[in-house]
């Protein structure tokens, strides 16, 4: 369902109810347009827990820079909540080009991960995270299962490799050696990761 506010007062008022809920949380701001968002399912939210801990342990723990579940990124040295988007999984290496402002990012992620929920805009969010010059973006679609991979080349986020069931290609980022593949698991396909250093 799409809503389209015309009352600033109205507006104003459901911003307000929805931070003093904590209901907020995965809202983002597209140049001055307030995208809410329903909370991701049980599904989603495993698959960014998951995702961070392999990030984290392979990134963080040797102190090779930092990972956030979810985290503020704009395009914007001032203003930053007139433009911003919240990747579900953030890396930053160390000396990377992005600022850290404390509540937000100044500049993409070294990669960046987006797992599709139902009625979101993942895709619609390449455009943004080449102008923040984020370097490599992983989408994981779950309808149908499929893992995307595109990497920063001349100021646009190219499609570099895809992998599903039926054709598990192996894809590699760049930014972090690792490799990323769609196997079959369970209830559900799972996103095999292996670090090439």
């Amino acid at each position: 369902m799409v809503a389209l506010l015309n009352d600033p007062y109205l507006q104003r008022r459901l911003m307000r109810c929805r931070r003093a809920w904590g209901a907020d949380r995965y809202d983002e701001v597209w140049d001055g347009v307030n995208i809410i968002s329903e909370t991701p399912n049980n599904q989603h939210q495993d698959l960014v827990a998951r995702l961070a801990y392999v990030c984290h342990s392979l990134i963080v723990d040797p102190g090779l820079g930092r990972v956030h579940p979810g985290c503020n990124v704009t395009d914007r040295p001032t203003k930053w909540k007139q433009n911003y988007r919240i990747p579900d999984v953030a890396v930053f290496l160390n000396g990377t080009t992005a600022v850290d402002k404390e509540s937000h990012w100044f500049g993409g992620p070294d990669l960046a991960i987006e797992i599709v929920s139902p009625r979101d805009k993942s895709r619609e969010k390449l455009e943004f995270y080449a102008k923040v010059g984020t370097r490599e973006l992983l989408i994981v679609d779950r309808d149908p299962w499929s893992l995307e991979l595109y990497r920063l080349t001349d100021g646009t986020l190219s499609l570099t490799g895809r992998s599903t069931l039926d054709q598990p290609d192996l894809l590699e980022t760049e930014v972090v050696l690792l490799t990323w593949q769609l196997i079959p698991g369970g209830e559900r396909p799972m996103v095999e990761v292996i670090h090439k250093g």
